[in-house]
């Protein structure tokens, strides 16, 4: 699937294709009230429309996954709960896009504890009372389970005294929610467990799930059967309950944008937003789900959850293949009606967005072809670069196309390997092709206001953006197997400040949480800091950063926008320890973070868990914790 442009200024118009044979579903079939998306107003409505759409897939001989359909699950007894932990003020040391919107990942602070996720179990290390000491380990999959190996468990978070893991069953095909009460003591117990019914939401750049206050989110796509359809509407059933579980999506938040209510497209993927109270005794959800294609992306803010689908091929009408648009979808956590606006083009990822809240609009990094951020998918994308700006009223029920004035056209960038990141009132981007970035050294800097773009020459390639206080950093590989730290300072201009070379080394990950930035407290816009950043050694095995294989942590000084070197934590370990992992033995997010707590600097490599101090602008060893699980017994 190929998303098609005129190449003009601007991106050019994609064909809408509504063919009359399709039976239209009336005004009566829709529920009434506020201007957005249309659910519909009853099942039997509902019905009429997935007949419909079962009658276009065999029509148009669409794939659908239907041996992707979630099966039962196993019916398992619950176990008891420990005795909870007080309530503690935590500091966040996850790198999350949003201020106030955590993101899964796999280390979390909870008060006197970090809680570590690795290779299907978690574990608890105490850092209270200037302590680092083991202290706890369990699976991270619910006890007797049969064939946990068919699970990745690959997300974490925290929320009081539960600790939340996120995993993907592709036995069961379904998202698997396990919850651990953490003891004052530091002990975790196994709670309970939950199933939602969805299809594989893994992405090489984003996390399915983000915590906002004590609302749980998560998003996921559902290869969606039309025959049948009832027996493959997203749910959720506890572990230990008869039956199929408690369906999450009701026909009045079933939603299907207006271009495609008509048009002969196949509508093979339910994108589902689900959102579970974490303050109610028993876990209680809902869930949005929106009819699309399966090239998606995800990006959650304060005010909202946007989700982005890709164009919809149909059959052939005799002039040639005929296109949908693809859309935008605005999820307001109100609980107010989502909408939707068409648009051309394909974020790469969850940084191709940013919300203004202030403005009241939306912005999205466009390029002409693209995916989203699917199972690898977002490693490609090509074609020329638009900035789009959606104004928080054009969200309605689809059908509405934002005109050429709303796309901005950015300078072209030759590479289909593309990062993109807004920092401030600015948009960083940069492309190149895998191993020779360095080929491409330059940033462009648009500022939002609507003065013409920059480009910046840099002595490395851009494998990652991100922030640095007020300012900006790119990173990426150099010549002569170098790793380019570049500092770029926004005021009026943006100019690159400083320039950092690391010799012989490499990124160790590509996931965004393997970065932090702290800056120092009494630093006006944060122009002073520590950043760490895992780093290999290991310059000969490309491809390694997407799973994790950083061997130190790299910690770099920012005083008065100069850099300087501080020094590597590093790990003693290498690899994987005999630890006869059953689920989850591929570390997909990564194994290393730099953790800044207080005053206290720590290294997350593997099992090990390293803390430094700094003295003189340089990182000295203070003492490490192997928290590496016996052996499993086999058998």
């Amino acid at each position: 699937m190929m998303i098609r442009f005129a190449r003009h200024g601007v991106f050019g118009g994609v064909a809408v294709a509504m063919l009359a044979a399709c039976t239209p579903v009336t005004d009566s079939e829709r529920p009434s009230g506020e201007q957005g998306l249309a659910g519909f107003a009853s099942e039997n409505a509902l019905d009429r429309f997935a007949r419909k759409m079962a009658r276009i897939e065999r029509e148009t001989e669409y794939a659908v996954m239907s041996d992707a359909a979630p099966a039962p699950m196993a019916l398992e007894p619950s176990v008891d709960a420990a005795e909870p932990a007080a309530e503690s003020a935590t500091e966040s040391i996850t790198n999350t896009q949003e201020a106030g919107v955590d993101e899964g990942g796999i280390v979390k602070h909870a008060g006197d504890y970090l809680v570590v996720l690795r290779r299907g179990r978690v574990f608890t290390v105490r850092t209270g009372g200037d302590a680092l000491a083991r202290v706890d380990a369990v699976d991270a999959f619910p006890p007797g389970k049969e064939n946990p190996g068919d699970t990745w468990y690959d997300e974490l978070l925290v929320k009081g005294d539960q600790v939340i893991v996120i995993g993907y069953s592709y036995g069961d095909f379904g998202t698997e929610v396990n919850r651990f009460r953490l003891g004052e003591d530091g002990t975790l117990r196994y709670r309970d467990t939950h199933y939602l019914r969805s299809g594989d939401y893994y992405s090489s750049s984003n996390y399915a799930s983000r915590l906002i206050g004590d609302e749980l989110v998560f998003y996921a796509p559902v290869w969606f059967v039309w025959d049948g359809w009832r027996e493959h509407m997203p749910a959720l059933r506890k572990r230990g309950d008869e039956g199929a579980g408690t369906p999450l999506v009701a026909p009045e938040n079933f939603y299907v944008a207006e271009p495609y209510r008509d048009a002969r497209t196949a509508l093979e993927v339910l994108h589902t937003v689900t959102r579970c109270d974490l303050s109610a005794a028993e876990l209680a959800c809902e869930a949005s789900a929106i009819a699309g294609t399966w090239s998606h992306a995800f990006y959650v803010s304060r005010q909202a959850i946007y989700v982005w689908t890709g164009t919809a091929d149909g059959p052939a009408d005799g002039d040639g293949e005929t296109a949908t648009p693809g859309q935008i979808y605005r999820i307001p956590l109100d609980g107010s009606r989502p909408g939707a606006v068409a648009a051309q083009g394909a974020p790469v990822d969850q940084f191709s967005f940013a919300e203004d809240a202030e403005e009241g609009l939306l912005r999205v990094v466009l390029r002409e072809s693209g995916y989203g951020e699917g199972m690898w998918e977002g490693e490609f994308s090509e074609g020329d670069v638009a900035l789009l700006s959606v104004p928080f009223a054009r969200f309605g029920d689809g059908s509405d196309s934002l005109g050429r004035d709303a796309y901005r056209k950015l300078p072209e960038v030759e590479g289909w390997r593309f990062h993109n990141r807004f920092v401030g009132d600015w948009l960083f981007y940069a492309a190149g092709a895998y191993g020779s970035e360095s080929d491409e050294p330059y940033v462009h800097a648009v500022p939002l206001d609507g003065r013409d773009p920059q480009r910046l020459a840099l002595p490395h390639g851009v494998t990652r953006f991100d922030v640095l206080g007020s300012d900006g950093v790119a990173i990426g590989p150099g010549p002569d197997d170098t790793l380019g730290f570049s500092a770029i300072a926004l005021a009026r201009d943006a100019q690159v400040e400083d320039t950092y070379m690391l010799a012989s080394a490499g990124e160790g990950e590509t996931r965004s949480q393997a970065f932090f930035y702290r800056p120092d407290p009494s630093s006006q816009g944060g122009v002073s800091g520590t950043l760490g950043l895992p780093v290999t050694r290991r310059l000969d095995r490309p491809g390694a950063e997407f799973l994790g294989s950083g061997s130190s942590i790299f910690f770099l000084r920012r005083d008065s926008r100069t850099f300087s070197p501080a020094g590597e934590l590093v790990a003693r370990t290498a690899g994987a320890q005999p630890d006869n992992c059953i689920a989850s033995c591929v570390d997909w997010y990564g194994n290393a973070r730099p953790i800044f707590l207080g005053e206290r600097v720590f290294a997350l490599m593997g099992y090990e868990l390293v803390e430094g101090a700094v003295e003189r602008g340089r990182i000295r060893e203070v003492r490490r914790v192997n928290f590496a699980p016996p052996g499993r017994p086999r058998g």
